[in-house]
């Protein structure tokens, strides 16, 4: 599996802890030790991935550096994001009002943007909006990609000037 593919499993297991968290109210260390030792990884007795497997060997791969801090720091600035999001909602939208599987992807998206200035914006919102498209088939994937684009365009508005330029 390459860099970006475990990049993208472990953003996705980070929304499924993030999801855990928000219905169970199980702290991010709990859900993450459980996560590590019992999911993303064959159990005994399945079979590892054979190469051209995608789904056991997209699952069995995740960076679990990126796993924690992800999940760790969506927990820990969880009010801060809330507060960027909600601005960014349509009128008609709060928080609170959101799905909770489509608020901790937004919640995963912002957290990113904040913080992880290494990984392009456009990169980021990519991302979470496949993340969508993995559980939703409707509007939601659209939802995310412009609440995620509205705070790009806030949070680095420099980078996101040059790319619309470019």
């Amino acid at each position: 599996m390459n860099d970006q593919n475990t990049r993208s499993a472990t953003r996705l297991a980070a929304v499924q802890a993030l999801y855990e968290m928000e219905l169970t109210g199980v702290a991010a260390d709990s859900v993450l030790d459980e996560f590590l030792r019992n999911r993303w990884k064959p159990k005994d007795g399945e079979p590892e991935a054979e190469p051209g497997d995608e789904d056991l060997s997209t699952l069995a791969e995740t960076d679990a550096g990126q796993l924690a801090e992800l999940v760790r720091g969506v927990s820990e600035r969880k009010d801060d994001i809330d507060g960027m999001i909600g601005p960014a909602l349509s009128s008609d939208w709060t928080v609170e009002r959101l799905e909770v599987l489509l608020r901790v992807i937004i919640r995963a998206g912002t957290y990113e943007l904040l913080v992880k200035s290494d990984v392009p914006a456009k990169v980021v919102i990519s991302e979470y909006v496949d993340v969508a498209k993995a559980f939703y088939e409707k509007s939601q994937p659209g939802m995310v990609n412009g609440v995620l684009d509205k705070l790009a365009h806030a949070l680095r508005a420099p980078e996101m000037k040059q790319a619309n330029e470019g």
